[in-house]
């Protein structure tokens, strides 16, 4: 048998994300925003273990992307909300991205994968406006 796998964070975007766009819903203009932060508050889940990153999100949840520790090449994070929820970009050794927005305490996350990447890969790695 092989490793368990772990959970370290199970869950959907924060809820900061849903109530800031909310009110900017507000304002007639924001309307895609706020509609964008209802489907991500409906349908988009996180999932990150000791062994990958995975998202289930798209229409009523039907598109999952999984990808493991081995692939990843650079994490990049932006804070959002004053820092309370955050953006997160995995690149992979294809040179395609995988998106993670409005992650709950996403510094911890962060700190989290790069653990699991190699040393060569945590150099590039880093956030921005921190």
């Amino acid at each position: 048998m092989g490793i368990k796998e772990e959970v370290f964070f199970e869950g959907g975007p924060h809820i900061g994300d849903l109530i800031f766009n909310l009110l900017l819903g507000l304002t007639v203009i924001c309307l895609p925003l706020t509609v964008g932060a209802i489907v991500r508050a409906l349908w988009l889940r996180y999932r990150i273990t000791s062994r990958r990153i995975s998202v289930i999100g798209g229409w009523l949840g039907r598109d999952r992307s999984d990808v493991i520790y081995s692939e990843v090449v650079k994490v990049v994070t932006v804070p959002r909300g004053l820092g309370a929820w955050g953006d997160m970009v995995v690149t992979l050794k294809d040179g395609s991205r995988l998106e993670l927005r409005a992650i709950p305490r996403f510094r911890e996350v962060c700190d989290y994968i790069n653990q699991h990447l190699s040393v060569k890969v945590q150099q590039p790695s880093g956030s921005i406006g921190q």
